[in-house]
Parts: C-alpha cells; structure tokens; sequence
C-alpha cells in the first residue's frame, strides 16, 4: 500500500470532481478525522490515516483490502471508479437524477436511464456531467454521465437516453466474486 503519485492523483481527482465538484476537500478532512486515498494492486482505498497506522504492520503480500475500494486504475493508466464509493460520492453530488420505480430495476440491471424512466433532474446539468441516481425515495443507486443537458431533456423522445449507465448497487451481486 503507497500514496498515490501526482499524476494518479490528479487522475483520482478529475473524476471525483465531474461527481461532487470541490466537495473532494469534505473526503479528506472530515470531522472524525483525517482521511487519505492509497493505492494496492491498481486499486485506490479510501481509509482513515489511524486505520493505515495500524495496517503497516500487515506485508503486503498478505494485505487484500484495506478500507473502502473507490476504484482502479486500468492498464492504461485511466482511473475507473467503483459503486463502493456511491456512498462517498451520493451526500457531495452536485447533480442528481431520480428514476421512476418503473425504470429502476432496468438501471440496476446495468441499462441506460431512458427519458420515459426519467422522474426529476437537477437544474442546470449539463451534457456529460457526472450524475448521481437516485430512486424516486432518495434512496442512491448508482451514478452515471448525463447523455442530454437538463434543457435538452424537456425536448427528446421518450426512449431517447439521458444518463449513460456507470455504476449501480446490481453490480454487487451481478459481480459478487470479482469485487473486493
């Protein structure tokens, strides 16, 4: 487990920023304590630094997981973030998307958010924003990119797509063994 280096970090940053703007510093500095971001085989966790004391103590060999898994960085250097951090990332999103109770199980089975499925959208959104979904009952579940601006929204058809599917809570059991 290391810290992450300038261009990972940056790389880290850039793609929490489209979620939750500058609310990136509220990660960091929370009331209960410090928190930090590490990287361990390709994957970036998100931990409190009194947790990290106590883990450097363990080889690293023997370390699985440490902390929440906010995603990894592919072969290619792009940094992909996981549904593990939808309950980071879902208090600080600057945009928001609802989906009607009819449209949600099609968006936890890893579909597209079509405008027939759309309930509400934040004011102001702009095309390929990264968004939040939440189910009509404010309840998280997954986040995506916005395909259509919030005005362009009003005006598409109804099967037109306006959030471009990312991640959701379906894929903890559609992906059970391959997430850690």
């Amino acid at each position: 487990m290391r810290p992450l280096t300038e261009a990972e970090t940056r790389a880290l940053f850039e793609k929490l920023a489209r979620y939750i703007g500058e609310n990136i510093q509220l990660l960091v500095d929370r009331p209960d304590g410090t928190y930090c971001f590490r990287l361990h085989r390709d994957r970036v966790y998100y931990l409190s630094e009194k947790l990290l004391k106590v883990a450097t103590s363990i080889p690293r060999d023997n370390l699985v997981s440490l902390g929440t898994c906010f995603g990894k960085f592919t072969k290619s250097q792009k940094f992909r973030l996981s549904v593990m951090a939808l309950d980071f990332l879902a208090p600080y999103a600057k945009y928001k998307v609802w989906v009607k109770p009819g449209s949600e199980q099609s968006f936890l089975y890893g579909n597209h958010v079509l405008k027939s499925g759309l309930g509400r959208i934040t004011e102001n959104t702009a095309q390929y924003q990264g968004v939040v979904v939440y189910s009509m009952a404010d309840v998280p579940l997954g986040f995506g990119v916005a395909a259509k601006s919030t005005q362009e929204c009003r005006k598409v058809d109804p099967m037109a797509i306006v959030v471009f599917h990312q991640a959701d809570v379906g894929e903890y059991v559609r992906n059970e063994d391959t997430l850690t």
